[in-house]
C-alpha cells in the first residue's frame, strides 16, 4: 500500500533549503501540525517546537496571548490567532509561526458553523489570518485545518521564490 503524505514534506524540505525555522501555536487540532511535521525525516533542522493550548490558561500563560484580546474577541477568532502567533514567535524565536484556533465540532451552533477555524501565519513580511469552514467529523476538520496551516507556509515560501529572495536573505525579509 502506498502511503500519501500532505504538505509537511514540502514544508520541511523547502524550509531546510532556506535555513528557516518553524514553531506552531495550536489549539483545536491538539498538536496535529507538530505531529505531522515531526513525522518527516530531518524535521529537527526546521521545527523548533510547538505549543498546544486547548484551554484559555495556556493560551495566556504559555502562548502569551493577551487575556483581554481573548475576552473581547473570543479564543476562536482572528485576533486570538494573531496574538498566539506573536506570543509563540517571541518565545520560540523562530522565522515562521503557524497558528490555529477553531471549533472541531462539525455541528453548527446559533453563532458559528461547525468546522470553523481561524488559521494564520506570522513571518517577516507575512502576518495574516484567514477564516475557514471545513466539512466532516472532528477528525476530518482537524486534518483539513492542519493541512491548510502547512499550505500557508508553502504559499509564503512561494512568495519568497517569486520575489527572488535568496535563502540566506529570507531572514529579516520584509
Amino acid at each position: 500500500m502506498t502511503e500519501t503524505h500532505g504538505y509537511e514534506y514540502d514544508v520541511v524540505t523547502r524550509m531546510t533549503k532556506r535555513g528557516l525555522t518553524l514553531a506552531t501555536a495550536e489549539t483545536s487540532v491538539g498538536g496535529l501540525i507538530g505531529h505531522l511535521i515531526t513525522n518527516v525525516p530531518g524535521a529537527s533542522k526546521v521545527f523548533i517546537g510547538g505549543v498546544t493550548g486547548y484551554a484559555r490558561r495556556p493560551k495566556v500563560e504559555v502562548m502569551h496571548a493577551d487575556a483581554e484580546t481573548l475576552r473581547t474577541h473570543g479564543a476562536e477568532s482572528e485576533e486570538a490567532v494573531r496574538a498566539m502567533a506573536r506570543g509563540v514567535r517571541e518565545v520560540m524565536q523562530t522565522d515562521v509561526v503557524i497558528a490555529e484556533s477553531g471549533y472541531a465540532n462539525p455541528t453548527p451552533t446559533a453563532d458559528r458553523p461547525g468546522g470553523l477555524y481561524f488559521i494564520g501565519i506570522l513571518a517577516d513580511g507575512e502576518d495574516r489570518v484567514g477564516r475557514y469552514v471545513f466539512p466532516g467529523d472532528r477528525e476530518a476538520t482537524k486534518a483539513a485545518a492542519a493541512q491548510e496551516a502547512l499550505r500557508l507556509v508553502l504559499a509564503y515560501l512561494d512568495r519568497l521564490d517569486r520575489e527572488g529572495v535568496p535563502p540566506a536573505a529570507a531572514k529579516g525579509h520584509a
